[in-house]
């Protein structure tokens, strides 16, 4: 098997033009061949880049926030393929992107790209719709903004649920095994098993 996973951040601004102040990760499985991109943020030119002359199997979204769907469309243009997203976060999505359509995600909905398989979870929390990929063949999981190094992802806005998130994580996350790879949408990798330890302390601060 010569799959394998590569990371590439890309760096963007609420306002176009404005100086980057949110740096992504974009995550590629696959291998010279193929590829499934997830989240190609900010920079459509950049991402098309890294993907170089691979077929793009399928592009996975982790959730509709700006900052991961705004270079979506205009990355697809370029490789081509389908792109995925939960259906909950539909409202999001049409925030960047009006009323283009996309492809819904179904829990436990499989994808395929070079001998491995990505599984999706809907994990939400964060937004209604975030969902995660479980590439089990690769010892990884690719969270979004669900879960990083040092607890979860936000949820300070009205449709988020820190409840919810806690639930998503304790009970499709940290059931994965310990050595399983936690690939994040901003910021450095982490493990199930060096994150599942504190998960009362991040009930207990409530964030």
């Amino acid at each position: 098997m010569n799959a394998h996973i590569e990371r590439l951040v890309t760096a963007g601004n609420v306002d176009p033009g404005g100086p980057p102040v949110h740096e992504n990760n974009v995550w590629f499985v696959g291998d010279d061949r193929q590829v499934i991109v997830v989240d190609p943020a900010h920079d459509a030119d950049a991402v098309a880049r890294a993907v170089g002359g691979r077929r793009v199997v399928a592009t996975l979204l982790t959730h509709g926030h700006w900052d991961h769907v705004r270079a979506v469309l205009d990355f697809a243009k370029l490789v081509g393929g389908p792109v995925f997203l939960h259906p909950a976060d539909v409202e999001l999505w049409r925030q960047s992107h009006d009323d283009a359509g996309f492809e819904p995600i179904g829990d436990g909905q499989v994808f395929d790209v070079a001998g491995v398989s990505l599984e999706a979870r809907h994990t939400p929390g964060h937004t209604p719709g975030s969902t995660s990929f479980v590439a089990a063949g690769l010892g990884a999981v690719f969270t979004g903004d669900t879960l990083f190094e040092g607890g979860p992802g936000a949820t300070r806005w009205d449709y988020s649920s820190f409840p919810g998130i806690i639930e998503s994580i304790r009970t499709r996350l940290l059931t994965l095994p310990a050595d399983t790879v936690v690939n994040t949408g901003h910021g450095p990798s982490t493990t199930i098993g060096a994150e599942a330890p504190h998960l009362g302390e991040w009930v207990a601060r409530g964030w």
